[in-house]
């Protein structure tokens, strides 16, 4: 299976359990890999073969700068429903980055990261 990846997506969010992650909000940064078939998108180079890069984001953009969740497990599950719905992938693996979640540690981030397929 072919796949495009866009990855590094930053967006600003306000997404956590905590009331200041809400109130103040945080960067998220976001990769997504798509899956599908690029074999025709390849031999006639034409847009309407593949997956409109600008649009995922847009989409993307949508979700993690739009309303606040607890979780970033939901972030991550409504990014690969809608995606798998409104573009024609057949397989979406995304990741979800929170490189400053309120720990009293050093570390470079922590994420979830799901994959998910249309049946």
């Amino acid at each position: 299976m072919d796949k495009i990846i866009m990855k590094g997506m930053e967006f600003y969010g306000y997404h956590g359990l905590y009331p200041q992650e809400q109130t103040l909000g945080q960067r998220f940064i976001v990769d997504v890999e798509l899956f599908l078939d690029l074999s025709q998108a390849g031999r006639a180079d034409e847009p309407e073969h593949t997956v409109d890069y600008a649009g995922v984001s847009e989409f993307v953009r949508a979700i993690v700068e739009g309303r606040p969740r607890k979780l970033i497990e939901s972030v991550a599950e409504s990014v690969a429903s809608g995606i798998l719905v409104n573009f024609p992938v057949r397989e979406v693996l995304v990741r979800v980055k929170k490189p400053q979640a309120p720990l009293s540690l050093k570390f470079a981030w922590m994420a979830v990261e799901i994959r998910r397929k249309n049946e």
